[in-house]
């Protein structure tokens, strides 16, 4: 009889574990060097912040898959999707892309042509549910420190053209486009928002990206 029991309790365990697993979701994070946190550590990566925040609200993720290097142009990130064996459908997709385009002087109407591109794998990536993918503007690297010795004013102006571009695309595919642009910009003067290499974001700015971001996310996930 007390083996009985405990073999109940263990088929019990196993069975709610097993549930428990399988309602968790998954997301996949493209991009850049921006995506994958180039200087900090993986758990200060804005994704996994993200993550973080939205399981204190309830909703709960696996860690996050991410396809993105550090240096990738939206060609790059095309190829490297092409490379992965990342497998849909995912309930969350996000997509950040275009600042090495701008940073190798690329042309305008490449960014505009793959970052389309781009927005419609996502959307595959996602069961072609493109309410299940957002993106996430460039940040203005135009502050930091790296960007002092060039021309801040130059990359400000181009990195907002881009952004347009990628709003615009978003939009009119009904993809929600969160915009942390300004909020990139306060880390002008501050060291601790910027991480030690003086250009990539710190967890510290990563996690008032997330501040954009949670709040709507939760409430589509809830």
């Amino acid at each position: 009889m007390k083996h009985t029991f405990f073999s109940i309790l263990l088929v019990f365990l196993i069975s709610t574990l097993s549930m428990a697993q399988q309602t968790k979701k998954r997301f996949l994070a493209l991009g850049d060097s921006y995506t994958i946190g180039e200087s900090v550590e993986a758990s200060g990566r804005w994704p996994h912040q993200l993550t973080t925040q939205m399981e204190k609200e309830g909703v709960i993720f696996n860690t996050p898959e991410i396809i993105a290097v550090t240096g990738w142009t939206t060609h790059e990130l095309i190829e490297g999707i092409q490379n992965s064996d990342a497998k849909g459908p995912y309930d969350m997709v996000s997509l950040l892309i275009g600042v090495n385009n701008q940073y190798r002087g690329y042309h305008i109407e490449i960014y505009k042509n793959e970052f389309a591109e781009l927005l419609f794998t996502a959307a595959k990536f996602a069961g072609n549910d493109f309410s299940k993918v957002f993106v996430v503007s460039i940040p203005d690297y135009g502050v930091t420190p790296f960007a002092q010795s060039k021309d801040p004013q130059k990359i400000s102006k181009e990195i907002d053209l881009y952004n347009k571009i990628a709003r615009e695309i978003a939009e009119e595919n009904g993809v929600k486009f969160f915009d942390i642009t300004p909020v990139s910009k306060t880390a002008k003067g501050i060291d601790t928002l910027t991480a030690e290499d003086g250009l990539h974001p710190s967890s510290d700015m990563y996690s008032l990206w997330v501040d954009v971001l949670w709040k709507d996310l939760v409430s589509r996930y809830k």
